[in-house]
């Protein structure tokens, strides 16, 4: 292949990937807009706890890595029987990680809100809308497992589509959900629109619901339909084997670890903010909304490179997998570059649609123009990680990603949120993200290729 092929490959992975990933962000971007139009407490709620739904999240996208970049080297070596039987097991072995994480995540929903730091005004609403989220964790376990399974074998369309079927639901439930009934005026006609009135638990009720039928049918899509993961092909053993839970622990023990004190920076920069006030909780959750809109096209990009340097390693050529990893590094940081810019100048915009409160919507708009310099280099930082996972070389990128946010990130954020509040906390971020970036890209250039 020559190198403008191999770009036009990835380029052609990459775009439904990055479709998906925005979809996914848009639909952050719908819920928090409709439970923004509550008021601040309302999005301070959700806020307070995100960077937790956060953690439980990524946990369950590690152990789904453990077993879909498995398959992929399985079926970049044409071992497709192999291929199916990973799947099988892990199956059975997602099922049982995210039901004891749920449960264990649902026991802890009544205090949670008061360790974060935050204030009875809020913690009632974010306790119950932690449950439901804990509740339905299976559900985003399986939707996380079927993506990665399809994007392995090579098949980026379905997930993109499910992540547009999973943003128009969540739209749909959330109507009728969280706001009461109401009557709408269409063309100078009146309409009466029935409504639960839920607020918060609406919000969630219905992203749990929306994710719970995209699972349902991304599932069946992946082991019924799929061209080489299909179970109907053979038939094969659903227990788990030492030989296939080994493989996935050593490369997904070392993500989840590295997500988990991730999560844990992120949990602890929620401690940080919170006592800033109700104002800097919501401006901060809407910033996170707002600026994963630039970054996603970055894991797009990044799931591509997963999938070309796990099936290019599985093949045995590895001059073409290293060729892939640097293209689909060079057009991630070119596409963040262009994306921090549209933040930078969009941002007063899409706060504006996201809350009428005037205090928070100044805010995140500095916050967000702080951030909007770092974009290429979180792109970079991004990106190379997913090379990383695709070669099932997770150990040393871990310990990098966890170096630097809680050597760069968290101890500048503690130490700039005094004088500075949210400004101090974001800045922090910034330089962190650059100085990530920066190691990732001096990693890859020092690769050896065993």
């Amino acid at each position: 292949m020559t190198v403008k092929q191999q770009a036009q490959l990835v380029l052609n992975l990459a775009t439904p990937a990055i479709l998906a990933q925005l979809t996914t962000t848009m639909m952050q971007y719908i819920d928090a807009s409709m439970v923004g139009s509550l008021g601040a407490e309302a999005s301070a709620a959700i806020g307070l706890i995100e960077t937790t739904t956060w953690l439980l999240g990524s946990i369950c996208s590690a152990c789904a890595a453990g077993f879909y970049v498995q398959v992929s080297h399985q079926l970049g070596a044409t071992d497709n029987a192999t291929a199916r039987n990973t799947l099988r097991q892990g199956i059975i072995s997602v099922l049982i990680t995210s039901t004891l994480l749920g449960l264990l995540a649902l026991c802890i929903s009544p205090f949670l809100p008061a360790w974060l730091g935050g204030n009875n005004h809020i913690n009632g609403t974010a306790s119950a809308y932690f449950a439901i989220i804990a509740l339905a964790l299976p559900a985003f376990q399986f939707s996380m497992f079927a993506s990665g399974m399809l994007r392995s074998s090579g098949n980026m369309i379905v997930p993109s589509i499910m992540s547009v079927v999973m943003m128009a639901l969540d739209v749909v439930f959330n109507f009728f959900l969280i706001f009461p009934t109401r009557t709408l005026t269409i063309l100078n006609t009146e309409f009466i629109m029935p409504g639960a009135g839920l607020g918060v638990i609406g919000a969630g009720i219905g992203t749990v619901s929306a994710e719970l039928v995209a699972a349902l049918i991304s599932m069946y899509l992946l082991c019924f339909r799929s061209k080489v993961l299909s179970l109907r092909l053979d038939k094969g053993r659903f227990r788990p084997t030492a030989k296939v839970v080994k493989k996935a622990l050593h490369i997904g023990l070392p993500m989840g670890l590295q997500q988990a004190v991730m999560c844990s920076a992120y949990v602890m920069t929620t401690i940080i903010i919170a006592p800033l006030g109700t104002i800097a909780i919501a401006a901060n959750s809407f910033g996170i909304i707002v600026e994963s809109l630039c970054y996603m096209p970055g894991y797009g990009v990044s799931d591509a490179a997963t999938t070309l340097v796990g099936q290019s390693l599985g093949a045995g050529r590895k001059e073409l997998m290293k060729r892939f990893a640097w293209i689909s590094v060079g057009l991630g940081m070119i596409i963040m570059c262009i994306m921090g810019i549209v933040m930078y100048a969009g941002s007063p915009l899409a706060l504006t649609m996201m809350t009428p409160d005037g205090e928070v919507q100044k805010l995140g708009v500095e916050i967000l123009r702080i951030e909007a310099f770092a974009e290429p280099m979180f792109g970079a930082s991004i990106i190379c990680y997913g090379v990383f996972v695709g070669a099932a070389q997770t150990l040393t990128p871990s310990i990098m990603n966890l170096a630097s946010m809680w050597g760069v990130r968290i101890t500048l954020a503690a130490l700039l949120a005094p004088s500075m509040g949210l400004r101090g906390v974001w800045m922090a971020m910034c330089i962190e993200l650059c100085f990530r970036g920066i190691i990732f890209l001096i990693k890859l250039k020092c690769w050896k290729i065993r």
